[in-house]
């Protein structure tokens, strides 16, 4: 494994918890590694109990495992580009927004408290030395028809997770991405009022 992918940990300009500021999103993905079970039931447990406006949690995964038939149709509905590497991941899952109620009322907060949820997960997985990374490339429409999805169930992305492999093993432009420095905008253009 390439060290310069070992401490990609973020130089944050104010403190934040070790488990925030070493998650990142990695594109090479060890591709003989089984997933720890362990560890995946953690993170969707974690999801799980993510904070959700009215307890109404309208959150869904699909999760599919690598060398499975969930796992290939999922790959394919990625966009060329993360396919070059998603497939090596031992978990790929589609993240489900529920964005009606069975009465068809709109839920509005779906996306939102969907988030929420993932970023619990990711945050979980990396703490358990697992790693995740997010597309919104991919053709949702693909997804809702491979799996049956009823309407009210919008895939918003899908995730990428298990052990982090050796960038040298990725074409090159994406090894300059896996190692290139991390950046972010100032919080001062981030934070709109601050008083």
């Amino acid at each position: 494994m390439s060290n310069s992918v070992l401490d990609r940990a973020a130089q944050t300009d104010h403190p934040v918890l070790d488990v925030l500021a070493g998650r990142w999103s990695p594109r090479a993905y060890e591709a003989e590694a089984p997933i720890d079970e362990a560890k995946l039931a953690s993170a969707l447990e974690a999801a799980r109990w993510s904070p959700s406006a009215s307890n109404s949690q309208p959150w869904r995964f699909i999760v599919a495992r690598r060398g499975s038939a969930a796992h290939h149709g999922i790959h394919s509905t990625l966009v060329g580009f993360n396919q070059t590497w998603a497939g090596d991941a031992a978990v790929l899952i589609v993240a489900v927004a529920e964005v009606a109620g069975a009465d068809g009322a709109p839920i509005s907060h779906a996306v939102y408290d969907l988030g929420q949820a993932v970023a619990h997960l990711s945050v979980q997985a990396h703490h358990d030395g697992l790693h995740v990374h997010q597309m919104s490339g991919f053709d949702a429409a693909q997804v809702s028809e491979t799996f049956g999805l009823d309407e009210r169930l919008a895939p918003m992305t899908v995730l990428a997770l298990g052990e982090i492999g050796d960038a040298a093993r990725l074409p090159e432009v994406l090894q300059e991405r896996e190692t290139a420095p991390r950046v972010r905008r100032p919080l001062a253009d981030t934070v709109l009022v601050n008083v």
